[in-house]
């Protein structure tokens, strides 16, 4: 039997090498004015940020821009919303990373009721339902991490000893678009290659074993999770062929981590990232990399003793099969494979400890009790506070 789920909206999604291109007849469909949000500088650095400009002035569309040079705040949210609010813009295209996207994405949704998103945000803002409507939102990824252009939510920090990490979540927020072109992937530097990598890595491990998972999604996760065994290390490392055929695989395995994290949640690397990504100066990427191997053997210790016929085990050791490209004579043995294999690539890509962003152990206890948001609830399991102590003091 195939019990029942449900699949939330997802954007129209054209993918390939190229499809840039797209994007101004996408746009001209959607109205005549856009707001174009896009990170400081490595897009708009390239010949490709002026050919877009150019395409969509050839379909007489009107452009104001916006540049977002750091994770996006609700303070840059709602100047954006009352600047460009006046000046009668149908349609946000974000082109970027996931700071950009999410920026585009909330922007989208406040523009035409000129609201705040403090009205909306999850857990720090004044619990106002979100009401509508959404201006069409068209995504551009320019790195393989977040699947930011397939999520409902829009990630807005602010950092500090009162910092926070929270979603302004809502269906209407999903892009209307969403063209992910893999050559767009070809300036990523090494490090944010890895970082981004990783991000996608922990959204597809995680969404195969949350409580939320479905058979649709577990279908998705595992194209997701082939894609990036055969992606990854080729974008990281390869040339010519090599490293375009990487980009690709990465560019769909990010994709499909976002379709799925709108789906089924994620887990208890993500639930730490929230807390960790607001007080410290952490990148996403960096948090989920670091972490995922503790993590993952944390979660497979505690499933053993506590729940050890849950789909999850096994999910585990079909991931450590997969991964490695090997048969092992037990499940056991190839979760045992997921994680070694999990410490090598944290070794191997030279992942920092939470240390060298200030974290010590006197925030511990801190961060324990703020990591229990939307997605340590979809964790396979529940975990104790001194399991997920672990998982931190590890990585210290």
């Amino acid at each position: 039997m195939i019990a029942p789920f449900a699949i939330a909206r997802l954007p129209r999604i054209v993918f390939g090498a190229g499809s840039l291109s797209t994007v101004p007849d996408e746009a001209a469909a959607l109205g005549r004015h856009a707001l174009v949000v896009t990170g400081a500088r490595a897009f708009r650095r390239t010949g490709r940020w002026g050919g877009l400009l150019r395409g969509l002035a050839e379909r007489g569309i009107a452009v104001a821009d916006l540049a977002v040079d750091d994770e996006p705040s609700p303070d840059l949210v709602d100047r954006a919303v009352a600047e460009f609010g006046r000046l009668g813009v149908e349609m946000v295209i974000a082109v970027g990373g996931g700071s950009a996207l999410d920026a585009g994405k909330a922007i989208a949704g406040l523009l035409a009721s000129g609201g705040s998103v403090m009205d909306h945000l999850e857990g720090v803002g004044r619990g106002l339902p979100y009401a509508g409507p959404a201006l069409p939102f068209l995504a551009v990824p320019t790195t393989a991490g977040t699947g930011s252009e397939a999520t409902r939510n829009a990630v807005l920090s602010r950092r500090g000893a009162d910092g926070f990490k929270k979603s302004f979540r809502d269906e209407r927020l999903v892009a209307r678009v969403a063209v992910v072109d893999p050559d767009l992937l070809e300036s990523c530097p090494r490090e944010v290659i890895a970082a981004n990598g990783m991000d996608a890595f922990t959204q597809l491990l995680e969404s195969v074993v949350s409580t939320r998972a479905n058979p649709m999604t577990d279908a998705l996760g595992w194209s997701g999770l082939e894609a990036f065994r055969d992606g990854f290390w080729e974008m990281l490392d390869g040339t010519g062929d090599a490293a375009a055929g990487g980009r690709a695989g990465m560019a769909y395995a990010s994709l499909i981590s976002g379709i799925n994290l709108a789906q089924t949640g994620l887990g208890s690397v993500h639930g730490l990232a929230s807390p960790l990504g607001a007080l410290f100066p952490i990148p996403h990427g960096v948090v989920c990399g670091t972490l995922v191997a503790a993590a993952t053997e944390v979660n497979i210790r505690a499933l053993e003793v506590r729940r050890p016929d849950g789909p999850a085990l096994a999910k585990y050791a079909r991931a450590g099969a997969l991964l490695t490209r090997r048969r092992y004579d037990s499940d056991a043995a190839a979760r045992r494979a997921l994680v070694d294999l999990l410490e090598d690539w944290t070794a191997r890509l030279e992942l920092p400890r939470l240390s060298r962003y200030g974290m010590g152990p006197a925030d511990l206890d801190r961060i324990v009790a703020a990591s229990g948001g939307n997605s340590m609830k979809t964790n396979p399991l529940v975990l104790e506070p001194a399991e997920i102590a672990e998982v931190v003091t590890r990585r210290l």
